[in-house]
């Protein structure tokens, strides 16, 4: 069977060389930048988010590594790819990502797509695994079960399904699990006899901690960049909320760290109503300068009388 080609550091934009933590780097800023979270209804954005992390999923592990610049140091980017005879048997995908599995998000643990269903492309399935293996592990109680899904902020806002495999100490079971709207992390979801001899699965939710946004009970909070002049003179910007980019007023003289509220678009509080969702702003200054710039610059400091280490 012949599959195309990825080039992982491609994807992130390094070079075969890079070290472990320039790759993290790269990947938790494209990992931010196309995050579901933070570009909701944008197909484009969750297909780049899946790209980068089936990209880091590999390059982010030393041994993972390694396989995979055995098995494709001959290859060129997009090409067609048939595997070499018996690479069965020289690369066991077990060996690569344990029996296991288990998504490996930014932050370790379960990572944003995996325990909702296969979403790594056909060269990834043939290479490290298909999409049938388990995908989390369960700790017995007794008759009852406990395990961890991981979600994106979205998902807990908006409540979603996702279909998890489970594996127990005596096989595995691939079961529905439905999370309403609200949810928040830590909670745990029951479901009876979805345990390995008739207990209950108790699947405790876990917030991907790389949405971009902040979440405090109800509230959510998204820190934005503005220039100096937007700060003091004004500005009409463009901020991200969980229900897509929203339009706000940044009143003059405004100063880095305050906050705006923008009420009611938080998260969904069950029961009825949300929480608020917060704008903290961040005054970003220019590291390079035009000449046009800097003149502009030093006018404005010859004739300001403003101090603020006088105030």
């Amino acid at each position: 069977m012949a599959v195309k080609f990825r080039d992982y550091y491609e994807t992130l934009g390094v070079s075969r060389g890079a070290k472990e933590e320039e790759i993290k780097k790269v990947y938790r800023k494209l990992a931010r930048k196309y995050h579901p979270d933070l570009n909701p209804n944008n197909k484009q954005a969750e297909e780049k988010f899946k790209e980068v992390q089936e990209a880091y999923e590999v390059l982010g592990d030393a041994e993972k590594r390694s396989k995979y610049d055995q098995l494709g140091q001959n290859w060129k980017g997009g090409s067609e790819f048939t595997p070499p005879p018996n690479w069965q048997t020289e690369f066991d995908p077990s060996e690569i990502f344990g029996r296991r599995g288990g998504g490996r998000g930014p932050g370790g643990g379960g990572g944003f797509g995996r325990q909702g269903g296969s979403s790594f492309s056909d060269f990834f399935e043939m290479f490290f695994g298909g999409a049938g293996r388990p995908e989390a592990q369960a700790r017995s109680n007794g008759a009852d079960a406990e395990t961890e899904l991981t979600l994106p902020l979205s998902a807990m806002h908006r409540g979603t399904t996702r279909k998890l495999t489970v594996q127990f100490p005596t096989g595995h079971k691939t079961i529905d699990v439905r999370i309403p709207p609200g949810a928040r992390n830590d909670s745990r979801i029951r479901i009876p006899n979805g345990g390995p001899d008739g207990g209950d699965l108790y699947i405790r939710l876990k917030l991907d901690p790389n949405s971009g946004f902040s979440v405090k009970g109800d509230d959510t909070e998204v820190e934005v960049e503005i220039t100096p002049w937007e700060a003091a003179l004004g500005a009409a910007i463009e901020v991200p909320t969980l229900d897509g980019k929203a339009d706000i007023r940044v009143p003059p003289g405004i100063t880095s760290g305050q906050r705006l509220r923008l009420k009611g678009q938080g998260l969904t509080i069950r029961g009825g109503g949300r929480g608020d969702h917060f704008v903290r702003l961040k005054i970003a200054v220019p590291k390079t300068l035009s000449e046009e710039e800097k003149r502009l610059f030093e006018e404005l400091r010859s004739v300001s009388t403003f101090n603020p280490r006088t105030l």
